[in-house]
């Protein structure tokens, strides 16, 4: 006997099995249900929340519970009398024997106590539906069904599906009682009041910023732009290193060996995971990252690598360095680690370099980066965590004098700046200021030229180790700049201590 042709039998029995196995259903739950609305609808209440008619197995059941839906909504009785007109009239009953049906049904019901179980025994019927048709198109499309999409879209896609269906609005949501939200901000409230400084939320590590903001919040969506050069991604590494750090100096705080409860996220589009070590390397080593790249480094610089190499190796830090994600796949790839890690922070450099998610095609640049900034809004709001966006800024910024950047430079704005929380701009006045080196043959004069060195190099003195952070927009909070030190050997952000700079005496 051919034992290929035996397995392959036996194999093709086996999936035969699985097709002919019935969805997930229960006929007497949805009657039973109906019965009881038909009888009171009072025991729409307890359904409602969570349970519409495309969630009934049988259809014309779920437009039944539609249509007393519908009168109930709209303040009318919804019995066997008022709904027969409507039925009658759509023939909805003809498949199942016209209005005898609801006689049926009457005597099917169960008391308004337990209408909710049976809601819910019928809408987990359809969960269980719904992850069989996902798991259909998984295998369909891996056999060949969508071959515009390759093997790692097809799991975006994938998980996609899965994230709309643990999402699905029918299974939690809905109002909160005012005294609830009341309890909520005295809380956070109480919390505020019991922490030293201004830092409410998750730290920045640099001191100025978190007294205009309080720290970084739940919920929030943060954008930080600049143009290229200005060092979004430093400031950016900086403050992910710091919320990590704060995060790990809690945990052992509050007990020796404790692990932290969250984590921060990092997704590198640009730079891989490799480059950005480096730098945070390079920044707490104060090792220049071009001399590590090359080699130059001493043993007694190797061995502060290991020692530093050893600290942070224990942080709470992860980042994913995968080019072109697409939104969906960074939403589960949050939530699968706010599962099992925890998460505090997202960072996300940059967000015109990713993609909206699997299957939607956008009409226009614009829109496009419009969808993405919703997509990591709705992150922050899910996870409650706060998400940083770095972006890109248009090149009308160099056509002014003034290069300090603005909201209308946003590139492909769209809704960018509508849904941000907070927007923050950086911008080294020193960076511009090498560009415009004074060169001697523009002055007809040695004298001019030497008035003009002078002038650019005193301006140099000024913007040397310094870099602006412009907070142009913050929803809960003022509007201003920082003032921020930076040290571009070690591409690294500080703060800046202006006040002991003009001779005052230390606060």
């Amino acid at each position: 006997m051919d034992t290929t042709q035996t397995e392959s039998s036996t194999g093709d029995s086996s999936l035969l099995g699985l097709t002919q196995r019935q969805p997930p259903a229960n006929m007497q739950a949805e009657q039973a249900l109906l019965g009881a609305l038909l009888t009171n609808n009072r025991a729409y209440e307890r359904v409602s929340d969570f349970l519409t008619g495309a969630h009934f197995a049988d259809a014309v059941n779920g437009r039944i519970y539609d249509a007393i839906a519908r009168r109930i909504e709209a303040g009318q009785l919804a019995d066997p009398v008022t709904l027969r007109g409507e039925f009658e009239h759509s023939g909805v009953l003809e498949p199942v024997g016209g209005m005898p049906y609801l006689a049926r049904l009457l005597t099917a019901m169960v008391g308004i106590i337990n209408a909710g179980d049976y809601g819910r025994v019928i809408h987990d019927a359809w969960v269980r539906r719904q992850l069989i048709e996902i798991g259909e198109d998984v295998v369909n499309n891996a056999f060949g069904a969508r071959p515009e999409l390759d093997g790692v879209d097809q799991i975006a896609a994938g998980e996609e599906a899965l994230f709309r269906l643990a999402t699905d609005k029918g299974q939690d949501g809905g109002f909160t009682s005012f005294d609830r939200a009341l309890a909520d901000a005295l809380d956070v409230a109480e919390k505020a009041f019991h922490r030293t400084g201004d830092v409410v939320g998750l730290t920045t590590g640099l001191r100025d910023l978190d007294k205009k903001t309080g720290g970084m919040h739940p919920s929030d969506l943060l954008i930080l732009a600049g143009r290229p050069a200005m060092g979004k991604t430093a400031l950016a590494t900086k403050i992910a290193f710091s919320a990590a750090h704060a995060l790990m100096r809690e945990a052992r705080d509050a007990a020796p060996g404790t692990q932290p409860k969250g984590s921060v996220a990092i997704f590198s589009l640009e730079m891989s995971a490799e480059q950005l070590a480096t730098r945070i390397l390079s920044e707490q080593a104060s090792v220049s990252g071009e001399r590590i790249r090359r080699g130059e480094i001493g043993q007694k610089e190797f061995d502060r690598f290991v020692h530093v190499t050893r600290e942070l190796a224990q942080l709470p830090l992860h980042i994913d360095d995968t080019p072109a994600i697409s939104l969906s796949a960074m939403r589960t790839r949050c939530r699968r680690l706010a599962r099992t890690k925890g998460l505090s922070l997202v960072v996300v450099d940059y967000l015109q370099l990713m993609r909206p998610s699997v299957g939607t095609r956008p009409e226009s640049r614009v829109l496009e980066i419009s969808m993405i900034t919703q997509g990591l809004k709705a992150i922050a709001k899910e996870l409650s965590v706060p998400v940083i966006a770095l972006s890109q800024l248009s090149r009308q910024v160099e056509s002014r004098e003034d290069k300090r950047p603005m909201l209308s430079d946003l590139r492909e704005s769209g809704s960018i700046e509508q849904d941000a929380d907070a927007v923050m701009f950086v911008y080294r006045d020193q960076y511009y200021l090498q560009q415009r080196q004074p060169k001697e043959t523009a002055f007809d004069s040695t004298e001019k030229y030497q008035t003009a060195l002078e002038d650019w190099q005193r301006k140099m003195d000024l913007a040397h180790n310094r870099a602006e952070l412009i907070l142009e927009k913050q929803r809960h909070g003022p509007t201003g700049t920082v003032h921020l030190f930076f040290e571009g050997e070690f591409t690294r952000f500080g703060d800046l201590d202006l006040v002991h700079e003009a001779g005052y005496p230390p606060s």
